[in-house]
């Protein structure tokens, strides 16, 4: 039963759970291994602590010094019978977290450190991206904050197991990885603890007046840490975390931690950290996360937070965790052709000449071309594989790829190989084209003939590779659609250059080839392929916004602001009476109702759907909007092929909203927004149009006719 909890975590639980994992390939011994005890006053800014490290013999150089870093605004006040000196300033830190680096003198053969040390950690200007701060409003420690010692020198990728006790004010809370080990509540102060004996990362540490709830998860407790009571949010997140955990550790192998827990922040992010996840408090209220960010952030618990990345090679968890999670449940609805799509249309959308790089370069994403070929390309690489190798065997490499490398670092060569070994073939070059190179296959249909052959029917074509650069290692499924059979017959072509010829035979006579129908590789979608979205404009290098000169001050304020703010990097603005005709060979966006080229925009958009415009309103897919309340969005293809947007509004505060709400559409061809807020009511995306990719087959009386493609069987979920 759910229940709020103010006791310490079910302690046998934790050590059940454990239990019934293999032991770590690496030991526990070949750690940092920290005892920190810490006292943190939040409205003072201020912590207090000691860690007493058991370092591993590699991090005690020859001359019987060790190095470590500390936060630059913590000062040493101990060392034990060590002599510690501040070095220098770490000039390799990341921006805007300060680090020190010391050195000890350690006594002969002694590896046990103790370090004492103090100091305020504030951030005026903290927001959703700081790992560094105390605050009246909450603690939110990561290893990237330096708020422990971590070895600098000799040692410094070794990972560390913990135990942490720390003291918080009365009724606050505080939540690491790994299992609880106590709650003590005194009259004045709340005494926490955690500890993970398997080999970590980094350590994290958040606090604040939290109230818990607790609920077993299969092999796992759930948690839930909210910053105010809410028990129906908690048990819906309780009963998900069970239902996720137990899925995953089906696929892949037994959970690898105590808990999961879902923890609420104070600002709106998605983070995933060993054994929890760190949400904002309007995101985690969303209806649709809990099963689909959800999922997403507790898998990682397998890929990056159980098998973490090793940082030489690339980072490979992302695209994993997307496609085991969010392609699987799209797949598991039917929409995993949908889901890929719109994958590669983002990458189509932002990954322009000379902004893409090789997967192997991928470490985090940071905008929308890291996402797409992080996440996205990385995503298909592995739906690549699994049509490659099959199902049962791509689950079979997965979790011997988490068996053995559970706990430590692994990169790409460790998936191939586990990937390679399952199949019984190399795949190391196939991987090492993916990894290294950059762009994607294009392909086209040539010469599709049919011709006679005993009682069927032989189809001979050929299959190219267009785009500039070395050809990439493929297997091109094809759907053929013949005379008489209602449902295609699909066939596979590999392809290891720049042209494969295709020699099939059938049944009955071929009439139609779908090249790649349900978007089972990763590369550049054909003319045809792609709808109008809100991304093919978003993503554009150069683009015209055109303002209306005729609008109110403040709404053309508004206009102009959103124009100032997207077209930064490669926008040109101008007012609508300063042109003829909108641009030809650029993509443009339209603003306002009485934009001189608003007719021309429904036009471009009635090309696509039933739109009707009025004096005082409008109405699309049948259903009549007020302008007065609702603004409108929608992409378009002008007349001379090039992208065209537009946006329309009668609330300057909504155009407001929509230059930050947008960027985060951009799959979408057309949207209503209503209020000033401004909240979405309405969106969807345009059918795509006549693939090039769709190819008419000549028959033996030389004569070809584009039918309608016959139907495309859905093929099953990686797991129902």
């Amino acid at each position: 039963m759910l229940r709020p909890t103010d006791s310490v975590a079910r302690a046998v639980l934790a050590a059940l759970a454990l239990a019934a994992l293999p032991p770590a390939p690496a030991a526990a011994a070949d750690a940092i291994r920290h005892e920190i005890s810490a006292a943190i006053e939040p409205a003072a800014h201020l912590i207090r602590a000691v860690d007493r490290m058991t370092l591993p013999p590699e991090a005690i150089a020859p001359d019987g010094t060790a190095r470590f870093t500390l936060h630059g605004a913590l000062h040493v006040t101990d060392a034990g019978p060590g002599a510690v000196a501040m070095e220098t300033p770490n000039e390799n830190a990341a921006p805007g977290v300060p680090q020190a680096v010391y050195r000890v003198q350690m006594p002969e053969g002694e590896r046990r450190l103790v370090v004492a040390y103090e100091g305020l950690l504030s951030d005026p200007e903290a927001d959703a991206e700081t790992l560094g701060e105390i605050d009246r409003a909450g603690v939110l420690l990561g290893g990237a904050t330096h708020w422990y010692p971590q070895l600098a020198g000799p040692g410094e990728d070794a990972l560390s197991t913990f135990e942490m006790t720390v003291q918080l004010p009365k009724g606050w809370d505080g939540v690491g990885q790994g299992a609880r080990t106590r709650k003590d509540e005194g009259e004045a102060r709340t005494v926490v603890g955690w500890r993970e004996d398997q080999p970590q990362d980094e350590i994290y540490l958040v606090a604040a007046p939290f109230t818990v709830y607790v609920q077993p998860a299969g092999p796992a407790e759930g948690m839930v840490f909210l910053r105010r009571p809410d028990p129906e949010v908690a048990d819906r997140y309780l009963t998900a975390t069970a239902r996720y955990v137990n899925l995953y550790s089906r696929m892949f192998g037994p959970y690898p931690y105590a808990k999961f827990a879902l923890v609420e922040n104070r600002w709106e992010t998605g983070y995933g950290m060993p054994s929890f996840t760190l949400m904002g408090p309007t995101v985690l209220r969303l209806p649709f996360i809990v099963d689909t960010s959800y999922p997403h952030e507790i898998l990682h618990n397998w890929w990056g937070n159980g098998v973490f990345v090793d940082p030489e090679g690339g980072n490979w968890a992302e695209g994993l965790t997307v496609y085991v999670a969010d392609h699987l449940l799209a797949e598991r609805k039917g929409k995993g052709a949908e889901y890929r799509l719109e994958t590669l249309q983002r990458y189509a959308d932002y990954v322009r000449e000379g902004k893409d790089f090789p997967l192997s370069a991928f470490t985090a994403r940071h905008d929308e071309v890291t996402q797409a070929v992080g996440y996205g390309k990385a995503m298909m690489l592995f739906h690549m594989l699994r049509r490659r190798l099959g199902d049962e065997k791509f689950i079979e490499a997965l979790r011997a790829f988490y068996r053995d490398h559970r706990f430590t670092r692994a990169g790409w060569n460790d998936l191939t190989a586990a990937f390679s070994t399952v199949s019984d073939a190399d795949l190391g070059p196939f991987m090492k084209s993916w990894l290294t190179t950059t762009g994607a296959p294009a392909l086209a249909l040539d010469g599709a003939r049919a011709v006679a052959e005993g009682d069927g029917f032989r189809l001979a074509a050929t299959l190219r590779q267009t785009q500039d650069g070395a050809p990439f290692p493929v297997r091109v499924p094809l759907a053929v659609t013949l005379d008489g059979i209602p449902e295609a017959l699909w066939k596979t072509v590999p392809m290891n250059g720049a042209t494969a010829d295709v020699a099939l035979t059938f049944p009955a006579r071929p009439l139609r080839v779908d090249v790649d129908p349900n978007f089972d590789v990763f590369r550049r979608l054909a003319p045809g392929e792609v709808p109008p979205a809100l991304s093919g404009l978003l993503g554009a290098e150069k683009v015209v916004f055109v303002l209306p000169s005729k609008a109110p001050d403040d709404l053309l304020y508004a206009y102009g602001r959103l124009a100032a703010a997207w077209g930064r990097d490669g926008g040109t603005t101008v007012l609508d009476s300063e042109l003829k005709a909108l641009p030809a060979d650029t993509p443009v966006w339209v603003l306002g109702w009485n934009n001189a080229f608003a007719r021309d925009a429904a036009r471009a958009v009635g090309a696509r759907a039933d739109l009707v415009l009025a004096d005082n309103g409008f109405v699309l897919g049948g259903e009549t909007h007020r302008t007065a309340d609702d603004s409108a969005v929608f992409a378009a293809t002008a007349p001379g092929g090039s992208m065209l947007g537009w946006i329309a509004s009668t609330r300057p505060d909504a155009v407001a909203g929509l230059a930050r709400k947008l960027p985060h559409y951009g799959k979408y061809g057309f949207l209503v927004f209503t209020g000033d807020a401004p909240d979405n009511v309405v969106k969807g995306r345009w059918p795509p149009g006549d693939s090039a990719l769709s190819v008419p087959v000549v028959g033996p009386d030389g004569t070809a006719r584009l039918v309608p493609r016959a139907a495309l069987p859905n093929p099953p979920a990686l797991v129902p």
